[in-house]
């Protein structure tokens, strides 16, 4: 198994290297933001609770400071979200790169008629070709979708952050909140 993977490494060209270090950006990125993105204690909406609650209780604290705070988790949620990005439209684009390299390949090879040359000739090229645009695609269409569902996850996090926001500065918990002070005094 492991030398048919080495082999078709060797037969994607000058292609492979980027786009195999490409996938494992991709996947490094996109596991730090899925684990960014849990509601468990390794993820930043746990942290996020304790902080607005820990303002919460600050006399000074407004909804404002709240909201600055929500802007502050924004951004690092968003975290590496350019790169996923950037890999998902770079991997299919570097496919294509091999896929017309292969080409050229071949019509060299049927120019100069060596159909059997030590370089692959025609068939060398064509799976050259073949072998760097599935590549690409491979990297890209998991990377796409993936990327998508942390999209997703990440917009229904804000939206559940905002909601903490607004339910502990809203005029009813802030009216509960006096009755209970009153009440202890």
């Amino acid at each position: 198994m492991l030398d048919k993977i080495f082999d078709l490494y060797h037969a994607g060209g000058f292609v492979m290297p980027p786009l195999l270090f490409g996938a494992g950006i991709l996947w490094f990125s996109m596991t730090h933001r899925a684990i960014l993105l849990t509601k468990g204690s390794f993820g930043v909406f746990s942290d996020f609770k304790e902080k607005v609650f820990n303002l919460k209780d600050c006399e000074k604290a407004n909804k404002d400071d709240a909201l600055i705070l929500l802007s502050e988790e924004e951004d690092e949620l968003s975290r590496y979200k350019g790169l996923v990005n950037l890999v998902v439209v770079l991997a299919p684009l570097l496919g294509l790169l091999g896929t017309v390299s292969g080409m050229i390949e071949t019509f060299d090879s049927l120019a100069e008629m060596s159909l059997f040359s030590q370089s692959g000739g025609i068939a060398g090229g064509i799976s050259q070709a073949l072998i760097t645009t599935q590549m690409g695609l491979a990297v890209a269409i998991p990377g796409l979708i993936a990327g998508k569902l942390l999209e997703r996850r990440q917009t229904a996090l804000i939206i559940e952050m905002e909601e903490t926001i607004e339910k502990l500065w809203s005029p009813i918990e802030n009216q509960l909140n006096n009755r209970k002070e009153v009440a202890h005094a």
